[in-house]
C-alpha cells in the first residue's frame, strides 16, 4: 500500500480491495452469502484468499514481484486492528468455506478479498455492504491503479474516486503505487 503523505491509517490498497476485492467473472451463480464476524479460527482461509486474490490484484497494477504473503504483512499493515467479517455460501450450512473478508477500521474498509474460485459471485458486493453498513456517514477506501475490477466493484457500490496519489506499496516498500482514494456518503 502507498501511504503518499496519507494519514497513517489510509493504505494505497490492500483495500479493494482492497483490497482490495478481486471480486471478477462472468460467472451467473450467485450465492446467499452469510456474513459472520472473523474469528481466530478464520486466519488459514483469510491466508489463503488473500495470497491467492493478491496476486490477481498486483499483476494489473504494480507488478506480482511485489507479492508478499499476509503472515508477512498482517502486523505491519494492521489487519486485526478492525472490525472485520467473512463470508459464506449460506446454503452450504454453518461450516461451509470462508468465501471472503472484509475489514473496516474507523469507517475505512482497508481489505477486502475474495477467493478467486469465487469471484463473480456476490460475496464482494455482499462483504462491501455489510462492511459499510457498520460505519459512520463516509466510508473511505483506496483501490491500486489498474485492479479494475475493484474499482468497478467500488463504483458500482456508490462509491467516487476523490483522490489520485502515488507513494510507497504499504508492506512492501520497494515498490512505488498508485491508488485512487474512494469515498462513500451515505444518506440518511
Amino acid at each position: 500500500m502507498a501511504r503518499a503523505d496519507r494519514p497513517a491509517k489510509n493504505r494505497l490498497p490492500d483495500t479493494a480491495a482492497g483490497g482490495h476485492c478481486a471480486d471478477m467473472s462472468s460467472d451467473t451463480t450467485r450465492p446467499t452469502w452469510r456474513i459472520r464476524p472473523y474469528r481466530d479460527e478464520d486466519w488459514d482461509a483469510a491466508a489463503r484468499i488473500h495470497d491467492s486474490a493478491r496476486l490477481d490484484e498486483l499483476r494489473d497494477s504494480v507488478g506480482v514481484e511485489a507479492f508478499l504473503p499476509l503472515s508477512e504483512t498482517a502486523e505491519s499493515e494492521g489487519f486485526h486492528d478492525g472490525s472485520g467479517w467473512v463470508a459464506q455460501d449460506a446454503a452450504a450450512g454453518e461450516g461451509a468455506p470462508v468465501a471472503g473478508f472484509v475489514v473496516l477500521e474507523e469507517d475505512e474498509v482497508t481489505w477486502l478479498y475474495v477467493d478467486p474460485a469465487r469471484y463473480g459471485q456476490g460475496a464482494g458486493a455482499a462483504l462491501l455492504r455489510h462492511a459499510v453498513a457498520q460505519g459512520g456517514p463516509r466510508i473511505e477506501t483506496t483501490v491500486l491503479a489498474g485492479n479494475d475490477r475493484a474499482l468497478e466493484l467500488y463504483l458500482r457500490e456508490g462509491f467516487t474516486v476523490v483522490e489520485t496519489r502515488t507513494g510507497k506499496l504499504e508492506g512492501n516498500e520497494r515498490f512505488a503505487a498508485t491508488g485512487h482514494i474512494m469515498e462513500l456518503h451515505k444518506h440518511p
